[in-house]
């Protein structure tokens, strides 16, 4: 019995001295650390490989991140115009008239358009409502003071016009953010494009658009090209914690 118990105290001890990978077993990664290097490998990619392309199942996840994104009382005041023929960045390779041509417009797997209302009015945001009290999260109490007083923010912001472009532009970035840090987490490259031409967009996708919207910006997607993006290899700048951070 005693020689027993001896054999079980060892082989406990033995156990206990090994580490997570000699007992079969998946080392543990903090959440935080794997959000920091997620962040830390993430770089704004040069130039994209055209045969390579993100799998539909990935897309399938980007789509759903914006779609998920958050926004200002719930307004999701957007819509994202995901690119992918040839035909279709073709189209928007004939926006860049009074930039230097974009290489990314072709090479990358998709380009994402990202609209913004410019008049968010309280019908759209009925709409929103609408959404919110068929997933269950209003009653009718509840929508009726939704519609006056959050939409009374978007209302604040508006100019005489109704216009609240700003305000919903600012969303859209929230969106964006969103995406960058999903796309990181996918081992996707991308690449915030501002210098893009907001009337010729307009023009040349007024159907997709539709009424009242307006892109500013896109993003594009895929993965890197071996020996021509400079910008992979580079190690990350960013300015020290004291300079940006301050603790109350």
């Amino acid at each position: 019995m005693k020689k027993g118990i001896l054999i079980l105290a060892v082989v406990s001890g033995i156990l206990g001295a090994c580490t997570p990978k000699e007992k079969g077993e998946t080392p543990k990664v903090s959440v935080g650390n794997q959000i920091i290097e997620d962040l830390n490998s993430r770089y704004t990619s040069k130039a994209y490989d055209k045969t390579k392309r993100v799998s539909p199942e990935d897309l399938a996840t980007i789509e759903e991140v914006l779609r998920l994104s958050p926004s200002s009382i719930n307004s999701q005041p957007w819509k994202f115009i995901v690119i992918r023929s040839d035909e279709a960045k073709q189209r928007f390779t004939n926006t860049f008239k009074k930039y230097k041509f974009n290489t990314h417009t072709k090479n990358a797997s998709e380009i994402i358009l990202f609209a913004n209302k410019v008049h968010f009015s309280k019908e759209d945001y009925k709409k929103r409502l609408d959404a919110s009290v068929a997933a269950g999260r209003l009653n009718q109490k509840g929508y009726d003071k939704q519609l006056e007083a959050a939409f009374g923010f978007a209302k604040m912001v508006a100019d005489e016009n109704g216009n609240n472009g700003h305000w919903t532009k600012a969303q859209s970035y929230i969106a964006l953010g969103n995406v960058l840090h999903a796309l990181a987490r996918l081992n996707i490259e991308s690449t915030p494009m501002e210098g893009v031409d907001t009337d010729e967009i307009q023009k040349e996708f007024a159907k997709e658009l539709g009424d009242d919207y307006e892109c500013t910006f896109a993003l594009a997607i895929g993965y890197h090209k071996d020996g021509k993006d400079y910008n992979r290899k580079l190690p990350k700048a960013r300015m020290a914690k004291e300079d940006v951070i301050i603790e109350l």
